[in-house]
């Protein structure tokens, strides 16, 4: 349970991130304003603006709220900003489009003061208007993409792209969120799941947006990047699941077939089916490589956090042992390719049969390509954790 907030300080921030909302800002601010007034809740109405140049800045000015600029463009950098300027203990943000429902954020307090750190709202418990979301995001988009975080991610929750959501300021700072652009909400829920935040839900309501011009949000363009996002957040089913299947799949059909050919229901495999499984061997032996570097990268950077488990791997992994592993699988192949040359020169370089040839020639290969593609990680591998100092924030660098 979290302690009382002290007398005098603000307990709530509602942020709404603004890029020429003059239509609608004034309503949201004024439904926001009686919130609290009727709540009774020492709190704030902080727009973070993103470079308006319809004057909402003026309107937000006028009612009392206070405005923050976000140099940078985009939601997620909007949003940012007005994280980082907030004086509230928690924080409920939502869109100045006049769509979500600024009057009714009792639940939403609640379940913060009952320690929630992150509380998110679902619309399709509270009530979707007719005409509030088009029927390719409420019927394709926003159940595909919430299903599929909630199969990578568990946070729990339904509805995975509501914009009205609240959290503990301080919380969320800590997970340090990067994301500049609608990939941001994502973000979000994607980290304090994988911090093992404690994420819960309430309903929401969601009615048509007032505004006569169109919303910034691109259907396809904006589901996709959250789609690419899930998945680079999730390199397990992203590289880890497919590889191991296509690696596992073709080195036990060119091991098998190694020996001579199979037939399975009158259908027969031989040294064509060999050389496909190789192909498939390489791709998931590939995959897994780019889960390593990419897992490498994203703690290195901070993008995903680093488990007890996978410190301990890294501590006992270096560069040089992946040279070691590379080198020998590489070897390993030309020795098999010396010994097929030796055994064609003790027939006189004379005519072999061609399945025989290649059924030797395809492990010699498969070898040769993982043993230098082991290598080549390995080195890159060393280039992502070699020691660096932090770059200073004052830095100036000239292009």
């Amino acid at each position: 349970m979290n302690q009382p907030v002290p007398a005098g300080s603000v307990e709530l921030t509602i942020l709404m991130p603004c890029l020429n909302e003059a239509e609608t800002l004034a309503v949201c601010i004024e439904k926001a304003q009686g919130f609290l007034a009727r709540s009774g809740i020492s709190g704030e109405v902080l727009i973070s603006d993103n470079g308006s140049t319809d004057g909402s800045q003026g309107i937000a000015e006028r009612l009392g709220a206070r405005v923050s600029s976000a140099p940078r463009r985009g939601y997620g950098a909007a949003l940012i900003n007005g994280i980082e300027n907030a004086r509230g203990r928690y924080i409920i943000m939502g869109d100045a489009d006049d769509s979500y429902d600024f009057v009714n954020l009792e639940a939403f307090v609640e379940r913060l003061r009952g320690g929630a750190d992150l509380v998110m709202g679902n619309r399709f418990k509270g009530g979707i208007a007719p005409g509030a979301m088009p029927p390719l995001h409420k019927y394709l988009g926003n159940p595909v993409l919430s299903g599929i975080g909630q199969l990578f991610f568990r946070p729990n929750i339904g509805d995975f792209h509501c914009g009205l959501r609240g959290f503990n300021r301080d919380r969320i700072r800590a997970l340090d969120l990067q994301t500049t652009g609608m990939e941001f909400a994502s973000e979000m829920v994607v980290k304090a799941s994988l911090a093992r935040y404690r994420i819960e839900e309430v309903p929401t309501t969601l009615k048509k947006d007032g505004r006569s011009r169109a919303p910034h949000l691109r259907s396809w363009h904006d589901g996709w990047r959250h789609l690419r996002f899930l998945l680079l957040f999730a390199p397990r089913w992203l590289f880890v699941y497919p590889g191991l299947v296509a690696f596992f799949l073709g080195a036990i059909a060119v091991a098998v077939l190694a020996f001579g050919s199979v037939e399975i229901s009158g259908v027969g495999f031989d040294v064509t089916t060999m050389v496909y499984a190789s192909a498939l061997c390489v791709i998931g032996y590939q995959s897994l490589l780019f889960f390593w570097l990419t897992k490498l990268f994203a703690t290195q950077e901070g993008f995903l956090p680093a488990s007890p488990r996978y410190r301990a791997i890294v501590a006992k992994w270096s560069a040089e042992r992946g040279l070691l592993i590379g080198l020998s699988l590489f070897l390993i192949g030309v020795v098999i390719g010396v010994v097929q040359v030796a055994r064609w020169g003790s027939l006189d370089f004379g005519e072999q049969d061609a399945a025989a040839v290649v059924r030797i020639a395809i492990p010699s290969a498969l070898g040769i390509v993982l043993g230098f593609q082991t290598m080549m990680m390995s080195f890159f591998s060393g280039v992502l954790t070699t020691p660096r100092r932090e770059t200073r924030p004052d830095a100036v660098i000239e292009s």
